[in-house]
């Protein structure tokens, strides 16, 4: 009888995580999320862990108690992350910007520098990365946040390579604008400059009718599972019908064209913001 497949989906309490957890769940893979908190045994569908992924110690420990339970991993989502709500990028101070790059990046090294010595030793693993297209088509007023999807993407890329002849893949999915509580749940920069404060407030609306027209986190999920199970992934994925039009538009389009888009959609040249 064939083992099941061993999955980690961090930041797995709602949203994406969750709806990547269950999809996968459903797929036939044995299933741990995570979250801060963890979660009460024979709670939910599948059982959560402790994991801070900021962390070093909790890293270790969460990595840990998985191999204890179940003596293997061979896929690792890395989900976990938050964003500052749009502003100025001078609105966030240095101590801000390390934080979200703490979570959103290094997050993610220390997990996959926890799973990979247990993937080689397999032979094999998978490891998908969740960006965004915003790492692939900066958007204005999430600087940081863009910042730090574009060095997921980064590693992402020259980590597939290393890792390939030893059984190991890696992927980034880059969903747009999704319908979870991750906006909700966006941090106020820590450094608001009153030149900032039509355009913030303009940008909060735009952003809200955004949401409104956003994708499921299933569809994102879906892609997570596609990539999980390809017999030869793909580097990147898109997921979503805006997020497959953005990269489009990066390829082939005039950068001038992609400009004058952007700043369209976002209603950038409406507002006087003082700059």
């Amino acid at each position: 009888m064939k083992t099941k497949a061993v999955a980690l989906v961090t930041g797995a309490s709602s949203g994406i995580g969750e709806a990547s957890a269950k999809k996968l769940l459903a797929a036939g893979y044995t299933v741990y999320g995570t979250s801060r908190r963890g979660g009460k045994a024979g709670e939910g569908l599948f059982p959560m862990l402790a994991l801070d992924v900021t962390d070093d110690a909790s890293v270790k420990a969460a990595v840990a108690e998985l191999i204890r339970r179940e003596g293997r991993i061979d896929l690792l989502v890395n989900n976990a992350g938050f964003g500052v709500a749009p502003a100025g990028a001078e609105e966030s101070s240095l101590e801000q910007a390390k934080s979200i790059f703490d979570t959103n990046f290094f997050g993610i090294v220390r997990m996959t520098r926890a799973v990979v010595p247990h993937m080689r030793r397999q032979g094999c693993g998978r490891i998908i990365n969740l960006g965004s297209i915003i790492g692939l088509v900066p958007m204005p007023y999430v600087a940081l946040y863009a910042a730090s999807k574009h060095a997921v993407e980064g590693y992402s890329e020259a980590l597939d390579h290393e890792l390939r002849t030893r059984g190991i893949r890696v992927s980034v999915i880059e969903p747009a604008f999704t319908k979870t509580q991750f906006e909700a749940n966006n941090v106020e920069p820590d450094a608001k400059l009153p030149e900032y404060d039509q355009i913030r407030a303009k940008l909060a609306k735009v952003v809200a009718q955004a949401m409104e027209g956003g994708d499921s986190p299933d569809v994102v999920a879906e892609v997570v599972v596609t990539a999980a199970q390809a017999t030869t992934p793909k580097r990147r994925y898109t997921a979503g019908k805006a997020a497959g039009q953005l990269r489009f538009l990066r390829r082939f389009a005039p950068t001038s064209v992609l400009d004058k888009g952007l700043r369209k959609n976002l209603q950038l040249d409406t507002v006087e913001d003082g700059v």
